[in-house]
C-alpha cells in the first residue's frame, strides 16, 4: 500500500487478456489421465507427462503392462519423432524402460517405423541421455531375431559403432550390450568387421568399468566364430592384449571370457603358431595348472546391475570388482561367474576345441599340452575332470600324443574316474580311453592291467547314449590283442553287447555292432553270442536307414555267420531275405552286405545253389543239403523240414544228399534171411531214430563217409583202403555196440527232425573210396568217377535222344512209394543232366576231387574241373599230390601249371573231357 497525502491508495493490478487461459495446475493420481495429457499440444505439458510415465514405469513391470494396455505406445513413439528435444529426450526415456517387457516389444515389432525412429535418435547430437535410452530400447529389442534383422536394414550398426566411443560409460555400456545382442546373427558379423568396429569393441575391454569389459568380451566371443573377423583381429594384435589380460591376476574375473575369446581365435593354426611364437601359449596353459585356488574362487552371491531401466548405471560400477556388480539376465549369456574352476574348464575347452585341427594338435603336442590337461584330471571340480578329459581324448587323435599320455601317466587317473557318478566325465573319459587304445597296443595293455576292461564293461549299461558308444569303442581296440580279447571274454563282454544293440541311437547301434564283429570271432563266443539272443537284434540293424550301421551289422554277421548253426539261425530270423532285398538296392548296396550274403550262403548251400544256381569247388556238399530248384528273386527260401512237412504234390522233386545207413535196409539188402535178434534190433532204431544215427556214426568209423577223413588221412590218398574182411568184421560188431547206448537214447525228452536217411547213396560213396580213390592221377579219378555215375542213373545216353529218355516215370515211382515230395538222390535209378551233375559233386566232394556245379535251363547242369596237362618228356624232381607211382620203374611225370577248364560229360560219353569253348560243350550245356 502506498500513502499519499496522508491517504492509502489500492495498487492497480493489470488484467489478463481475455485470449488466454489462466495458468492451470493439475494434480493427477492415474496413469490414464497422463496418458491422455501425451496428446497435448503444449511441449511443457507433453515434457512433463513423458517423465512422470518414466517414474512410474521404472518402478515394476506391472506398470509398463499398464501403460501398454492404456495405449501410450502409439503417442510415446510419436513424440520420439518430435521437434521438440525435451520431449524427445523425456519420451525416450519413458519408451526405452517399457522396453523391458516382452509384450511391449512384440506391440513394438508390430510398427516397423518403430525400428527406424529408434535408430535416427542414435544421429541426435549432443545429447547422451538420448543415445543412452535409445541404445537401450535397441538392446532389448535386438533379443527376437526379427528385430535385429529390421535393425540391421535400418542401417543401425554404423551409428552404434560410433557411439562405442562416447564419454558416457551408460551410452557405450547399451551401445556394446546392443551389438553383443546383434553379432548373434552371422551377417551382423561381417558388418561390424565393415564398418571397422572390431578396434572400438576391443579397445572396450580397457574400460573402468567391468560390465562393459565383459559386454566388449562377449561380443568378441561371438564375432571371433567368423574366421575373417579371427583374421582381422589378428591383423590389430588382438590375441597379445588378450594375453596381457591374462597375466594381470588383478583381472581374474575377465579371465573366463578372455579364454572363451581365445578358444576361438586359437581354432586357426596362424594364431596357434603366433601365440607359440610370443610364447603366449604357455602363459595360456599355465591357466589350467595352477592348483592353488585364491579366496576369491569360491562362488559369490549376485552381482549389482548397471542401468537406469531397473540396472544400475555402469558409472556406479567404476573401480568395483566384478563380484560386487550385479547383472541380469537380458546379456544374453553373459551371466558367467568367474570362479578359478571355471576358468580351467574354458582353457581346458579351449585346448579341445583347437585340437580338432590336425596342424593344431601336433603344435600342441610340441608345446606338452597333454602333461597340462593331465594334471587337471585330479582335480576337485567334475566340471573340470570332463574338460581335462575331453580335450586329451581330441589331442589324443595325434598318434605321438597317445604315447605321451601313457608316458605322463595319464592312463590311471582315466581308468579311475570311470567309475565318476557324473554322467560328463564318464562321457569325456570313455572317448578319451577310446581314443588313446587306438592302434596302440601298449595302452591297451596298461588299461588292461589297471582293470580298465571290468569300467568299460559297466559304461554298456549306461543311460546315457554316448557313454556306452564310446566305452564299446575302447573295448573293440582292446579286442585287438588275442590276450585281452580273451579276458575280456571270460569277464561276459559278449553278453554285455546284446543289449546295446537294441540302442535307438545310431552312433551305439554301429560301435556295438563293431564291437560284436570283434568279439564273436571264435565258436564259444559265438554260440554265447546265439543263446543269449544276440541275433535277433543284430538282424534287425539291417533295416536301418544309417548306412554305417548297416555296414557294421553285415560286418558282425559276416563274422558271426562262419559256422552253420549260427549262420541258419540268422537265415530263420530273415536276415537272408534282408540282405537279398538291400542287395537289389542301388542306394543301401555295399561290399560289407555281399560279403554278409555271401557268407551265409557259403554256409548254407542249399539257399545258395538254389538262389545262384552255382556251387565252386570250396563249396563242399555235405549231409543235409538238398536241390529245391531255381527260386526267382524275393521268394522265399523254405527249409527241408518245411518241404517234408508238405503234402505230395505234382512239381518238381526235392533232392536230398544225406548218406545215412537205415539198419533195416541194411539187413533186407544182404541177400539172406534176417536173424531174429537183427529184426528185433532194427525195429528198435526205427522206433528211436536219434539211436539211428548214432548206429550210423558207428557205420562209417571207417572215416570214408566223410569230406574230412578222406582229405586228412594219407592211407586214402594213397589208394590205400581196409580190407573187406576187417570191415565184415566191424560190420557184424555193431548190434553189440549199440546196445550198450540204449538207456542214454532213452533220456531224449522230446523227438526232433530227423532227416530221410539214404543208404544207397552211402554205398556209393562206400564203393567210390573203394574203388576210384586208390587212382594214380586226379585225371583218372575223375573220368572213373563220370563212368560211374552214369552207370548209376541209367547209362550212356545217344546224342540227340535225350528228350526220349525215360526218367520222369522211375522218379515218380521213387515219389510215389516214399509219398513225399523229398527224394534222396540216392533212390534214383535214372536222371539226365542236373540229376547226373548233382551225384557227381557229392562223391567227387567225399574224395576231394575238386569240381563245381552250375545248374542252367530246362535241367540242364554241369560239372567243371581243373586238371593240369602233364608232359611226360620233362622229367621232374618231385610228384604232384594228385600222383601216386604205382610201379617203381614208372617214368617221372610232372605237372604244367595253370590248370585247363573241362566239362565232364555225363550223358553221351561219360568221361569224356570237354574244354568250356568247344561246340561240344555248348551243346552240352544248352539245349
Amino acid at each position: 500500500m502506498k500513502t499519499r497525502m496522508g491517504k492509502k491508495l489500492k495498487k492497480e493490478e493489470k488484467t489478463a487478456p481475455v485470449d488466454v487461459f489462466d495458468t492451470l495446475l493439475v494434480e493427477s493420481r492415474q496413469a490414464a489421465t497422463v496418458v491422455l495429457m501425451l496428446g497435448s499440444p503444449e511441449e511443457d505439458v507433453q515434457s512433463k507427462a513423458c517423465e512422470a510415465i518414466y517414474k512410474f514405469v521404472d518402478k515394476c513391470d506391472e506398470n509398463k503392462k499398464l501403460l501398454l494396455d492404456l495405449g501410450a505406445i502409439d503417442p510415446l513413439l510419436g513424440l520420439i519423432a518430435g521437434p521438440d528435444r525435451t520431449v524427445r529426450r523425456h519420451a525416450i526415456m519413458a519408451l526405452g524402460v517399457m522396453c523391458a517387457h516382452i509384450d511391449v516389444r512384440k506391440a513394438l515389432r508390430k510398427r516397423p517405423e518403430s525400428t527406424n525412429a529408434l535408430v535416427g535418435l542414435l544421429y541426435e547430437e549432443d545429447d547422451q541421455v538420448i543415445h543412452e535410452f535409445a541404445a537401450l530400447a535397441l538392446s532389448l529389442m535386438a533379443t527376437e531375431f526379427t528385430s535385429k534383422v529390421a535393425i540391421q536394414a535400418a542401417n543401425g550398426m554404423d551409428p552404434l559403432i560410433s557411439l562405442l566411443s562416447s564419454n558416457d560409460p551408460d551410452v557405450q555400456k547399451n551401445v556394446i550390450e546392443t551389438i553383443a545382442q546383434l553379432v548373434m546373427d552371422y551377417k551382423s558379423r561381417a558388418s561390424v568387421r565393415e564398418h571397422n568396429g572390431l578396434q572400438p569393441i576391443l579397445n572396450l575391454v580397457k574400460s573402468e568399468y567391468a560390465i562393459i569389459q565383459r559386454l566388449a568380451l562377449l561380443a568378441l566371443d561371438r564375432l571371433t566364430q567368423d574366421s575373417e573377423n579371427r583374421r582381422a583381429l589378428r591383423e590389430i594384435d588382438a590375441i597379445t592384449k588378450l594375453l596381457d589380460i591374462l597375466a594381470q591376476p588383478t583381472l581374474n574375473d575377465l579371465h573366463v571370457m578372455v579364454v572363451m575369446v581365445l578358444s576361438n581365435m586359437l581354432e586357426d593354426p596362424e594364431c596357434l603358431e603366433l601365440v607359440r611364437d610370443n610364447g603366449g601359449l604357455k602363459r595360456f596353459v599355465a591357466l589350467i595348472t595352477d592348483q592353488t585356488l585364491p579366496e576369491d574362487e569360491q562362488k559369490r552371491e549376485g552381482k549389482k546391475s548397471a542401468s537406469r531401466t531397473g540396472k544400475k548405471s555402469a558409472k556406479d560400477t567404476k573401480g568395483r570388482k566384478e563380484e560386487e556388480v550385479r547383472e541380469d539376465g537380458n546379456l544374453g549369456g553373459d551371466c558367467i561367474i568367474p570362479t578359478l574352476p571355471d576358468v580351467k574348464v574354458c582353457a581346458a575347452k579351449a585346448i579341445a576345441r583347437s585340437a580338432r585341427n590336425g596342424e593344431n594338435r601336433k603344435l600342441l603336442h610340441d608345446q606338452e599340452a597333454e602333461k597340462l590337461l593331465i594334471s587337471l584330471l585330479s582335480h576337485d571340480s567334475t566340471d573340470v575332470q570332463a574338460s581335462a578329459a575331453l580335450a586329451l581324448g581330441v589331442i589324443s587323435e595325434n598318434l605321438s600324443s597317445r604315447d605321451s599320455i601313457k608316458e605322463w601317466g595319464g592312463i590311471p587317473p582315466l581308468v579311475k574316474l570311470l567309475s565318476s557318478d557324473n554322467g560328463d566325465v564318464k562321457e569325456s573319459v570313455t572317448l578319451a580311453l577310446a581314443n588313446v587304445t587306438t592302434s596302440n597296443n601298449r595302452n591297451c595293455l596298461e588299461v588292461c592291467k589297471l582293470g580298465g576292461i571290468e569300467g568299460l564293461l559297466v559304461c554298456l549299461g549306461e543311460v546315457r547314449e554316448e557313454v556306452v558308444a564310446n566305452a564299446a569303442c575302447a573295448l573293440t581296440n582292446l579286442a585287438q590283442d588275442e590276450g585281452l580279447r580273451s579276458m575280456a571274454q571270460a569277464k561276459g563282454v559278449v553278453p554285455a553287447l546284446i543289449h546295446p544293440l537294441s540302442s535307438h541311437n545310431t552312433n551305439v547301434q554301429s560301435k556295438v555292432a563293431l564291437a560284436v564283429s570283434a568279439f564273436a570271432c571264435d565258436a564259444e563266443s559265438r554260440q554265447e553270442f546265439r543263446e543269449c539272443g544276440g541275433l535277433e537284434p543284430l538282424v534287425l540293424l539291417l533295416h536301418s536307414g544309417n548306412e554305417e550301421v548297416r555296414r557294421n551289422a553285415a560286418w558282425a554277421i559276416t563274422v558271426s555267420g562262419v559256422d552253420e548253426p549260427t549262420a541258419s539261425e540268422i537265415c530263420k530270423l530273415g536276415g537272408l531275405q534282408i540282405l537279398q532285398e538291400i542287395q537289389t538296392s542301388a542306394s543301401r548296396q555295399n561290399p560289407f552286405i555281399e560279403a554278409a550274403l555271401q557268407r551265409l550262403l557259403d554256409s548254407n548251400l542249399s539257399a545258395k545253389f538254389s538262389l545262384y544256381n552255382h556251387l565252386g569247388p570250396s563249396n563242399i556238399i555235405e549231409d543235409g543239403f538238398f536241390d529245391c530248384g531255381q527260386l526267382k528273386p524275393g521268394t522265399p527260401f523254405k527249409t527241408l523240414e518245411e518241404y517234408c512237412a508238405q503234402e505230395m504234390n505234382d512239381k518238381r522233386p526235392i533232392l536230398l544228399v544225406n548218406a545215412k545207413w537205415s539198419n533195416e535196409e541194411e539187413v533186407l539188402s544182404l541177400g539172406s534171411p534176417p536173424k531174429p535178434e537183427e529184426m528185433e534190433t532194427a525195429a528198435k532204431s526205427k522206433e528211436t531214430p536219434a539211436k539211428g544215427n548214432k548206429a550210423n556214426k558207428e557205420k562209417g568209423r571207417s572215416g570214408r563217409n566223410s569230406r574230412s577223413s578222406t582229405r586228412d588221412s594219407p592211407d586214402l590218398r594213397k589208394g590205400k583202403s581196409k580190407p573187406k574182411e576187417k570191415e565184415k568184421e566191424e560190420d557184424s560188431s555193431m548190434p553189440s555196440d549199440k546196445e550198450p547206448e540204449q538207456p542214454v537214447q532213452e533220456h531224449v525228452a522230446s523227438p526232433v527232425f530227423i532227416t530221410p536217411p539214404d543208404p544207397q547213396l552211402f554205398k556209393y560213396i562206400e564203393e567210390v573210396v573203394e574203388r576210384i580213390l586208390p587212382l594214380p592221377d586226379l585225371k583218372a579219378q575223375v573220368v572213373a568217377l563220370a563212368e560211374y555215375v552214369s552207370q548209376k542213373l541209367g547209362g550212356k545216353i545217344p546224342l540227340g535222344e535225350v528228350a526220349n529218355f525215360s526218367w520222369e516215370l522211375p522218379l515218380n515211382q521213387v515219389r510215389f512209394q516214399l509219398q513225399s515230395n523229398v527224394i534222396p538222390i540216392g533212390r534214383l535209378k535214372a536222371g539226365i543232366h542236373i540229376h547226373r551233375a548233382l551225384l557227381f559233386k557229392t562223391l567227387a566232394d567225399r574224395i576231394a576231387i575238386p569240381c563245381s556245379l552250375t545248374r542252367g535251363e530246362y535241367n540242364r547242369a554241369w560239372n567243371e574241373v581243373l586238371l593240369p596237362d602233364v608232359d611226360e618228356d620233362i622229367p621232374s624232381t618231385f610228384l604232384s599230390s594228385r600222383i601216386s607211382v604205382t610201379n617203381i620203374g614208372q617214368k617221372p611225370v610232372t605237372p604244367k601249371f595253370p590248370p585247363k577248364r573241362f566239362i565232364v560229360d555225363l550223358i553221351h560219353e561219360p568221361g569224356r573231357l570237354l574244354a568250356p569253348d568247344t561246340h561240344a560243350a555248348i551243346n552240352y550245356m544248352k539245349l
